[in-house]
């Protein structure tokens, strides 16, 4: 999982600086965010997450459009975020929702559809390059791995 996400987090933000985006840490960050311990669980839940992303950005654009930005409003637009996500059955998204609803509350700009517009374009990038990496196959099985750590003393 460490060399998968270690390596989608590198792409991710190549990637956002070679589009220059606003800020290419949000598709490091969300690159790591949606790397799964098995490759199979990011695959599945891939869909979800950009599903979550337009969610959370919406939510976030919404709320920062009609309230001030305070520490009350980021709370609240997040779990309204998670909530409408666990709503639309992606509880397992729900942490996307409310990090990208949160970047946008947390920037507080005179334009939040613009810096939504980005947020979500820079988490998906993220999010999808975390996608495609759990397509290659894993260097090390995870039964390899198991067997390691059981054998390992106690500890470590």
């Amino acid at each position: 999982m460490a060399l998968r996400a270690a390596a989608g987090a590198g792409i991710a933000l190549a990637a956002a600086r070679v589009l220059d985006l606003d800020r290419p840490v949000v598709a490091f960050t969300a690159a790591i965010i949606a790397t799964d311990l098995f490759p199979a669980q990011s695959r599945e839940l891939g869909l979800r997450r950009l599903g979550a992303t337009v969610l959370g950005g919406v939510v976030g654009a919404g709320l920062g459009s009609l309230l001030l930005p305070t520490s009350w409003t980021l709370a609240a637009g997040v779990l309204v975020a998670m909530l409408l996500a666990h709503l639309f059955r992606a509880s397992e998204a729900a942490r996307v929702a409310g990090y990208i609803c949160g970047l946008i509350l947390i920037d507080s700009s005179a334009s939040p559809w613009r810096d939504a517009l980005f947020r979500m374009i820079e988490t998906a990038l993220g999010v999808s390059v975390a996608w495609i990496i759990s397509y290659v196959p894993k260097l090390i099985p995870i039964s390899v791995a198991d067997r390691a750590s059981k054998d390992a003393p106690p500890g470590q």
